[in-house]
């Protein structure tokens, strides 16, 4: 592991001044094809305790029709879901450009046994998803204990072959920028094909302050390492303004290269909707 070469300081005042102006040009663009850009960035997530495999399936096959009902609209980038319903998504979903995604590894606590993190997400592979979402073990993490954070991610990765690992920080959690961007440097170092900032589970969602930090780790790491990470934020994501000021901190930030499906995430329920009445209604 690699994280003492990286620079974890964050310049505060460079990054508030630049995220005041990104977050006042956010709230005047109402581009209607960069809505439709936004709406092919989301991963459509549904991770409520009262989940059903009817509810599942309706919201799947919501998006199995949404291009006939839309033609011109990019479809979603994934269905995020618990576990249990990755059957359901594989049995169901008809559009081949859409990421079966799955949360894993004792989400949201990560506070379990590392073969039970190992096996049940090489069960959420085999059962068809192509994509986890696993979180830190926070509490490992704030003690310090780095090298077992570190070692966790890596063996998860291991088990998953070429399907992709988000690694979700709880950026809210950790609340020091120092800390998220080191987080951030460890879960890259360890195999993440993601980063990601929350689980929306702990009262702390995505801020602007994290998407922003993460993604000037993800540079730094491209630079030394010449390895592309995505971006996935998370949590409290629901109008059309934020979403496009997460799309211009990645685009400004890294470039627009990052703003693909398969480098540029955004977890979301109500977002998809309110981008549709932006766009159609």
């Amino acid at each position: 592991m690699q994280y003492k070469d990286y620079n974890i300081e964050v310049n505060i005042e460079k990054m508030t001044i630049r995220l005041n102006e990104i977050k006042e040009r956010s709230v005047k663009l109402k581009d209607k094809s960069l809505f439709r850009k936004i709406f092919s960035l989301i991963d459509l997530t549904s991770l409520d305790v009262a989940d059903t495999e009817e509810k599942i399936l309706e919201m799947v096959n919501k998006i199995n029709v949404l291009t006939d009902r839309f033609p011109e609209l990019p479809n979603v980038a994934a269905i995020c879901v618990y576990p249990a319903f990755i059957p359901v998504l594989k049995k169901e979903l008809k559009i081949k450009s859409v990421m079966k995604a799955s949360v894993g590894a004792s989400f949201p606590s990560s506070q379990t046994y590392l073969d039970v993190k190992i096996n049940e997400v090489s069960r959420i592979i085999e059962e068809g998803a192509d994509e986890v979402d696993i979180v830190i073990s926070v509490g490992k993490f704030l003690v310090g204990k780095y090298e077992e954070v570190f070692n966790e991610i890596s063996e998860i990765k291991k088990q998953m072959g070429n399907k992709h690992l988000k690694v979700i920080l709880e950026a809210g959690v950790l609340k020091d920028p120092a800390l998220i961007k080191l987080a951030s440097v460890i879960s890259m170092e360890a195999g993440a094909d993601f980063i990601k900032t929350s689980t929306g589970k702990n009262g702390e969602g995505a801020s602007p302050e994290a998407v922003y930090i993460m993604c000037e780790a993800i540079k730094e790491f491209y630079e030394k390492t010449g390895k592309v990470v995505g971006i996935k934020p998370a949590g409290g994501i629901s109008d059309a303004s934020t979403g496009i000021q997460y799309y211009l901190i990645v685009s400004e930030v890294l470039g627009n290269m990052w703003i693909t499906p398969e480098r540029f995430r955004i977890g979301a329920s109500r977002l998809a909707n309110n981008l549709l009445g932006e766009t159609y209604f």
